[in-house]
């Protein structure tokens, strides 16, 4: 029996190398559809909460974790060696930038080199990690090879771009659309068919490149106006205009112009980093992407302005950042999410601490913070010291917040997301 033939009738096993916040919600779906899953992470305690039924990942319901593991569907192991007894590889490891803002893609190479050693015909291999266009095709593609097999004939290799936005309840792994390119059209078909039987629509395009790109275009697309937005904060704050009240008029226009919001800088795994995987790759052939990197610098710059409105607000009451109590209020890198990868307050966090400031923080998804040689400990709100505390900076604005509370025990408050817009008073400063 084909692998065509397995994924139609659910009978295919599927591999997923990476079971963080993409690959543990595909593992997920894939089982609750009928398909028998391995999970495979480096990380043995994930392994054991999987055995466990219990989720670490906000958008997996506990519930719906233990049913597909108490019914034999989906499993977890740190063993590779038992990638070749599936007949689909979905590869969902992180792919972060190194200090020099180059592509780190170790963890990509790791996981390819781990199904290179096991791999056989007929098996499909699918690249979800964001990653800069010809990864499929001059990484993936030559590791696979290694051995002697090839692809398009021995097996089938394609790229399928992570579209997950954690805590996003309106769209899922089952309502966001699939983008697919194959190496050839034989891997493309058989990857559309394998994610058609678990997502409610799939896109596939003529190659791997085509759908490499297409993430980054997304999230490029995101971070340059995120970085124009930033621009025109600071431009209003020069000119005395409240930037938040320009874009709420703005997007009362019902073409041409989608609304995009300010804040203390980009955070994330996606935002912040798939920019500069497209300009690396842009560099190696001789183009330089100028607006995009301008957009970078523009956002890498507010954590830097949003320390200067502390700095500004203390004043106001004669006070200097040194010395001071500084509360930051959030510092996962958006609303109701744990995740403090590049966070804009960790580079807030150290820009103060270097400038003398004693600080606390309050974020109910990050319990501790180590971070450029400071260790903290979550604060719950209704214990913050409000006597004690010169200035709060709303970083984070987490639903879980109570913003009325905040204005009336807090003297002084520097509100980085307009949390607090009902509730302006003097002693409230903005972006």
């Amino acid at each position: 029996m084909t692998v065509q033939q397995r994924i139609a009738d659910r009978t295919a096993r599927i591999g997923v190398i990476g079971l963080g916040y993409v690959g543990l919600p595909l593992a997920v779906e894939f089982a609750r559809a009928g398909f028998h899953v391995v999970g495979f992470d480096v990380d043995a305690r994930k392994v054991a909460e999987i055995a466990a039924g219990r989720s670490y990942i906000p958008d997996v319901a506990d519930a719906d974790l233990a049913r597909v593991v108490s019914g034999g569907t989906l499993r977890a192991t740190t063993d590779m060696r038992e990638l070749s007894d599936v007949d689909v590889i979905d590869i969902c490891v992180p792919t972060p930038l190194r200090k020099t803002r180059d592509p780190d893609l170790s963890f990509v190479v790791q996981a390819l080199g781990a199904t290179a050693e096991r791999l056989r015909r007929g098996q499909l291999v699918i690249l979800e990690s964001t990653t800069y266009p010809g990864t499929t095709d001059e990484v993936a593609k030559p590791l696979l090879e290694a051995g002697g097999l090839r692809a398009g004939a021995d097996f089938f290799l394609a790229f399928s771009p992570e579209r997950v936005d954690p805590a996003n309840a309106s769209f899922t792994t089952r309502t966001i659309p699939k983008v697919v390119g194959g190496l050839d059209a034989r891997s493309t078909e058989l990857a559309a068919a394998l994610y058609s039987q678990v997502v409610d629509q799939v896109v596939p395009v003529s190659s791997a490149r085509v759908a490499e790109m297409v993430k980054l275009l997304e999230n490029t697309f995101r971070a340059v106006n995120i970085g124009l937005v930033n621009e025109m904060a600071l431009m209003c704050r020069k000119l005395d205009i409240d930037v938040w009240e320009v874009i709420d008029a703005a997007k009362t226009k019902p073409f041409g112009f989608m609304p995009f919001y300010p804040g203390p800088g980009l955070g994330g795994h996606c935002i912040p980093v798939d920019p500069y995987y497209l300009s690396w790759k842009a560099r190696q052939s001789g183009f330089e992407a100028r607006f995009i990197e301008l957009a970078g610098q523009v956002n890498a710059s507010m954590p830097a302005h949003v320390v200067e409105r502390v700095a500004h607000a203390l004043n106001s009451v004669k006070k200097a950042i040194n010395g001071s109590r500084i509360h930051l209020l959030g510092v996962a890198y958006k609303a109701n999410v744990g995740d403090v990868r590049e966070s804009p307050a960790l580079d807030i966090l150290n820009l103060l601490a270097q400038r003398g400031a004693m600080l606390s923080y309050t974020d109910p998804y990050v319990p501790a913070l180590a971070h450029a040689g400071v260790s903290l400990e979550s604060i719950p709100q209704d214990a913050i010291p409000a006597d004690r505390i010169d200035c709060v900076v709303i970083c984070t604005n987490h639903s879980a917040f109570d913003y009325t509370s905040i204005v009336e025990r807090l003297s002084l408050v520097v509100d980085t997301r307009n949390a607090l817009a009902p509730l302006r008073r003097d002693s409230i400063f903005t972006l």
